[in-house]
């Protein structure tokens, strides 16, 4: 029998290795400080004209501390990890304190500042938005009770605190200072605090709890007035959602600098009523490309001034937050688009590992079309038919092939006659489906899988499964061949089949129907609307009865065939399934950067996990051998076993 315990242990061992904790960590740790900085670069952005006016100091205190702070983020600058564009942003902090020292005008140094905080940024980028859309209530409450004291109950510098604070408290709702300031900016200052003042940190409230208190902050300078001519301008001209395409590009962007795009007089009204109803622009929607586009560009720039680090990260960002989350909702609708920008993301990135500029470049353009044609894709509207026949394809697609292992588990277990075992398999893809459902509540209510997250789950998922199916199918080979089925069943079936080999037929199972499971669930929320809820319930049902149907025919003709015959083409079948689980399974680690892609001039065949790289192919190739190897063996020992 085979060991399933060894291959178990492999798998985890691979996983382990494949992870850098110590580089996550790194990572984190440049994350929190260049955060700091932009905090520090931010402040100077805002608060300089306070302090100086026409090469005149207005405010003593006011300019020293803008000194402080541009010293501090020189400082800090100096002490991040070195990348290609460390240098050129060390100059550039170096003329901020200069011009600072020299008291050169407000816009000056507010350019400056500002240049520098965009610059750092993509040299270290960082999360400039939540995970999830704020919960604006939640944040009012927490206002009242952390900041009101303060701040006062409507963000007028008036509650019953600030008069004995030195320096006061901001003014919230001063709408000249606000307008300079973006919601990842107030968010900063709630999580890091402002050094020098009473405005400490409120770490110990959770990452979520803090954006909902800044968002909700960022409406105190707006009236109701700018919100109902926000709505009003929003809906009528479609030009401005350009500006503001998606929810991460609220959080990042200030109303001074969404007026440089849309003008003073669209900009307030058009901040007030996103920042109040910021579900306005859902992050999972059509326009989560717009990221993706920038992110491309961005990914360029970084490789054309020599940072391929930078470039790699940025172009997974590209896939990962731009276009995984709406990688269902396209392939239903036009899976050969959705394959066609897969596949070239994946060169994309094999070009800029490669060090192949110009070839990249040409990718990149292509991209940017690709991804367009998606935008209008997915903003076609969906037909009745095309909902039904998407929903049953799409179950059909992902579930034939747990059916096969599922089939196959109970067909072998019938033939040998231990119905003590079925209950485990059966319990494996009821659990299944449970978790599938579980899955779907969590991501819809909960919280919002990554695009990283989703795409290892079905990777390692993949690959344990094929690593099993193999080990089964060369067993199965084993007891076809003439004689091995009859001595097998004298050495007591009981004896193999144990509880630990049944609890990993319950293993198998579950992993192998909940990685399908796992896919078609978001599939389905991705096409779920109001209006065609209805046809994706009959496209699930008509699928369902599909499956079973097959399930049936399946298990009635296995019963049927003879003893050796049913290991020999069971064995075939799990054999095939292994190969196709790797080669989907190493694409699938491929895809968060997990591990190389390396691209191949060879179709791409989803229904056989046939993908043109080189990884896959390899991974599916040394199955292969594997089972040929197996087949030698066995025929080897046969003979062996004959002339004895």
């Amino acid at each position: 029998m085979f060991s399933y315990k060894s291959i178990w242990v492999k798998l985890v061992l691979s996983a382990c290795l494949l992870g850098t904790p110590l580089a996550q960590a790194q990572d984190l740790a440049a994350q929190s400080q260049a955060k700091q900085i932009w905090q520090l670069l931010d402040y100077v952005a805002v608060d300089y004209g306070k302090a100086v006016k026409d090469g005149q100091t207005v405010s003593e205190n006011e300019y020293k501390e803008m000194q402080e702070f541009a010293q501090a983020a020189e400082t800090q600058l100096a002490a991040l990890p070195i990348v290609p564009g460390k240098p050129e942003l060390l100059k550039k902090a170096a003329a901020l304190r200069v011009s600072i020292t020299s008291k050169a005008a407000s816009s000056t140094v507010s350019d400056l500042a500002h240049s520098l905080s965009s610059a750092l940024l993509l040299s270290y980028p960082v999360p400039m938005s939540p995970s999830k859309l704020p919960d604006l209530q939640q944040g009012a409450k927490l206002y009242q009770s952390q900041c009101a004291a303060c701040h006062g109950a409507s963000g007028h510098a008036d509650g019953p605190l600030a008069s004995k604070l030195s320096p006061p408290p901001i003014a919230l709702a001063d709408h000249e200072r606000a307008r300079e300031r973006s919601v990842f900016a107030l968010q900063q200052i709630v999580t890091q605090g402002v050094k020098g003042t009473s405005m400490r940190s409120f770490a110990e409230l959770s990452e979520d709890e803090r954006w909902n208190v800044a968002y909700f902050a960022s409406t105190l300078s707006y009236t109701d007035h700018d919100r109902q001519e926000g709505a009003r301008l929003w809906s009528t001209q479609p030009n401005l959602r350009a500006a503001i395409p998606t929810f991460p590009k609220l959080s990042e962007t200030s109303e001074s600098a969404l007026a440089k795009t849309v003008g003073v007089d669209n900009a307030k009204p058009v901040m007030a009523y996103l920042r109040s109803t910021p579900d306005t622009l859902d992050a999972q929607s059509a326009d989560s490309l717009v990221i993706a586009k920038e992110k491309l560009k961005a990914s360029m720039a970084a490789l054309d001034r020599g940072d391929t680090p930078l470039a790699l990260r940025l172009a997974l960002s590209a896939y990962l937050d731009g276009f995984e989350p709406v990688e269902p909702a396209l392939a239903a609708k036009n899976r050969p688009l959705f394959e066609d920008i897969e596949k070239n993301m994946g060169a994309f990135r094999s070009s800029i590992s490669a060090g192949q500029v110009e070839q990249a470049r040409t990718m990149e353009k292509r991209l940017q079309v690709l991804l367009t044609e998606g935008q209008s894709a997915l903003g076609a509207s969906n037909d009745p038919l095309s909902t039904y026949l998407g929903a049953l394809t799409i179950l059909l697609r992902e579930g034939l092939e747990a059916l096969l292992v599922v089939v196959a588990i109970l067909a072998f277990l019938k033939k040998a006659e231990r119905a003590d075992v079925l209950p485990y398999v059966h319990a494996g893809w009821v659990a299944a489906l449970v978790a599938g459902g579980l899955t779907w509540g969590v991501a819809t209510y909960l919280v919002e899988l990554s695009g990283a997250s989703r795409e290892m789950t079905e990777g390692f998922s993949a690959v344990f499964a094929s690593l099993v199916l193999l080990a089964v199918g060369v067993w199965m080979h084993q007891k076809s061949m003439a004689g091995r089925w009859q001595a097998y069943v004298k050495q007591k079936l009981s004896s193999a089949l144990n509880r630990k080999s049944a609890m990993m037929l319950f293993l198998l199972s579950f992993i192998t129907v909940y990685r399908e499971v796992f896919e078609t669930v978001l599939f389905y929320a991705a096409l779920w609307t109001q209006d065609n809820g209805i046809y994706l319930l009959a496209g699930l049902g008509s699928g369902i009865v599909i499956l079973a149907g097959v399930a049936w025919l399946l298990l009635r003709s296995s019963a049927r065939l003879p003893i050796s015959q049913f290991f020999l083409y069971s064995s075939a079948l799990v054999g095939i399934l292994a190969i196709v689980l790797m080669g989907k399974g190493i694409a699938a680690l491929q895809k968060v950067g997990l591990l190389e892609n390396t691209p191949m001039l060879i179709p791409r065949v989803d229904a056989l996990g046939v993908y043109p790289s080189l990884q896959t192919i390899g991974a599916q190739v040394l199955v292969i051998l594997i089972i040929v190897a197996s087949l030698v063996y066995n025929r080897m020992s046969q003979r062996t076993v004959a002339k004895r």
